[in-house]
């Protein structure tokens, strides 16, 4: 039974995100005229569409979404693999809270990007099919930068830039990862 409290743990990551992105879509009007400041002008609720992954990246194709959900879809099983493969092994609890973060995560985003746009009819215009092709919502803004970035900076240098705006499956994603590369020694070495 131990073994599966980490996918419990999964499993409470993907309700939380899913009731907080539903009760956004319901409750909250998209934009910065359905803002809900939480702490000042600093962190705040904001209802935004994210058409790509992660800092709204998209591949360039009509079809690019579908290859980033088939995507999504293939990793999530072999994170789900992953995470069995290291109870079965009785790896470190902390690794194992880590991977099941980033499992919730990704299925968290999984659920929007295949269902999303049917449910909430939230597919990009010129979609082919609003299945597959749902945008995951985001909300939590944490507003330390808007404006464009000098032209000396490589890539973005002299385009606009948000801090980005992200949600509860970003945010266990990146809770996982994090504690990962900083645990890896603890994680990640043979006895």
């Amino acid at each position: 039974m131990k073994n599966y409290r980490y996918f419990l743990l999964s499993l409470l990551i993907i309700a939380l995100d899913q009731g907080i992105k539903i009760a956004v879509h319901t409750w909250m009007e998209p934009g910065y005229f359905g803002q809900i400041p939480l702490i000042g002008d600093f962190f705040k609720l904001h209802y935004t569409l994210n058409p790509g992954m992660a800092f709204g990246i998209q591949i360039g194709s009509i079809w690019g979404k579908l290859i980033l959900t088939t995507f999504r879809i293939v990793a999530m099983f072999g994170i789900g693999y992953y995470l069995h493969a290291l109870t079965v092994k009785n790896s470190p609890w902390g690794l194992l809270v880590s991977v099941a973060l980033i499992l919730g995560g990704a299925i968290g985003n999984l659920i929007d990007s295949v269902f999303y746009g049917v449910w909430f009819n939230n597919a990009p215009a010129g979609a082919p099919m609003q299945w597959f092709h749902g945008q995951v919502i985001d909300m939590f803004f944490a507003d330390f930068y808007e404006g464009n970035l000098p032209s000396w900076i490589p890539l973005w240098g002299g385009s606009y830039y948000s801090t980005p705006i992200f949600n509860f499956a970003d945010a266990a994603i990146f809770c996982g990862v994090m504690a990962i590369l900083l645990f890896q020694n603890k994680f990640l070495t043979k006895d």
